[in-house]
């Protein structure tokens, strides 16, 4: 599996990143949120974008991307999640591709979120823009009620790294322990068989929060801590997120 690089990160060794989710609404709220970690152990921030009240207002976007890259030190995750994989706002596909590529053209940001489930053409696009930029891709899905076959999952992470993403990543609901033992099995497959670049294996709910600490062992790279509320369903808490994962290193 081949490491990637994101400032001072390196993905795909074998300690997963801790990431936490910016979830502000307004400019002063995701300044203060981001204040209020600075004496958090954490490796990078996800904001949030589809929370921010001018979303799709570029121009006030940018100025946001400004004031947060002149307030955080860590790495940027640039992450607008549509309404059907988990988001709060209800975007059309065209401004989906035209926000995102403000930000990866903004210099601005390190990583950029892709889903897996939109034009091919626009993905593959946005993700040759986004390494002439110097942006990694981290391209996901969510699946918010069910937990697919360990085939298809497996499948969807193999279609991203044929997409060029640098980091893969796919969330799924378990509605019994048998869900959270299918993707715990598809890690696996992917960490011994599949994977050639990082990838990031998710079971949310509380039934699934343990997978959210297990990425040494199954070799997911990254993990997501809440500062406050979590944005996904059985996140774990920032303060606890690093000690938690030492107790589990092997």
């Amino acid at each position: 599996m081949k490491k990637v690089w994101v400032r001072d990160l390196i993905f795909g060794d074998i300690k997963p990143k801790i990431c936490v989710p910016i979830t502000g609404t307004s400019e002063n709220q995701i300044l203060k949120d981001i204040e209020d970690l600075k004496s958090a152990d954490y490796d990078l921030i996800e904001l949030r974008i589809d929370y921010y009240e001018h979303v799709e207002n570029l121009n006030m976007v940018g100025k946001l991307l400004e004031q947060i890259r002149k307030s955080c030190d860590k790495a940027v995750l640039f992450t607008c999640r549509s309404m059907e994989e988990g988001g709060i706002y209800k975007m059309t596909e065209k401004n989906y591709f035209a926000l995102n590529r403000f930000a990866v053209e903004s210099g601005l940001i390190d990583l950029i979120d892709i889903e897996l489930f939109r034009s091919e053409e626009k993905i593959k696009d946005i993700t040759v823009s986004a390494k002439q930029h110097g942006v990694k891709v981290l391209m996901s899905n969510h699946e918010l009620s069910k937990t697919p076959s360990k085939d298809e999952i497996v499948d969807r992470l193999i279609k991203m790294q044929e997409y060029g993403a640098d980091i893969t990543k796919i969330a799924v609901m378990p509605n019994c322990e048998e869900d959270v033992l299918t993707l715990m099995a598809s890690a696996l497959k992917m960490k011994k068989e599949k994977a050639d670049r990082p990838f990031i294996a998710i079971s949310m709910g509380s039934l699934g929060a343990a997978t959210r600490l297990t990425g040494e062992l199954l070799g997911s790279c990254l993990t997501f801590a809440a500062l406050n509320k979590p944005s996904a369903p059985g996140q774990i808490n920032v303060k606890y997120a690093r000690q938690l994962l030492n107790l589990l290193s092997l």
